[in-house]
């Protein structure tokens, strides 16, 4: 009985690791982003984080009568404080900035499931 008791929680507890890394470690998707930098916030009432905003302007073509100018917002966190004071200052430009994706958000790491880890290019 201690021995199934013993077992059960082991694979309990490899199941409940699993979970946790796929969900908030596992790096599903990276890429890049170009926008205009809306603006970067340190904020955050237990952890502080640093916050950002990027607009994408694109056209929306699912109109038949015409094409409409759209804007995307692309909202992120970042994790190092340096890319952070660096992007602060760039507020107002076009930015393209290097991503990672995760599955989910963990509250030291910031609100948003996209971390942005580099900055490719400033206009």
């Amino acid at each position: 009985m201690k021995k199934a008791i013993l077992i059960s929680s082991g694979v309990v507890a490899v199941l409940l690791a699993a979970f946790i890394y796929f969900k908030f470690y596992f790096v599903f998707g990276e890429g890049v982003k170009a926008g205009e930098l809306n603006f970067v916030v340190y904020k955050g009432y237990v952890f502080k984080t640093y916050e950002g905003k990027a607009i994408q302007a694109g056209f929306n073509s699912k109109s038949k009568t015409s094409t409409a100018i759209q804007s995307y917002e692309f909202e992120f966190s970042i994790t190092d404080p340096e890319l952070a004071d660096s992007l602060m200052r760039c507020s107002g430009k076009m930015v393209e900035l290097h991503y990672k994706e995760y599955l989910g958000a963990l509250p030291w790491r910031g609100k948003q499931k996209y971390i942005v880890d580099e900055i490719l290019a400033v206009r």
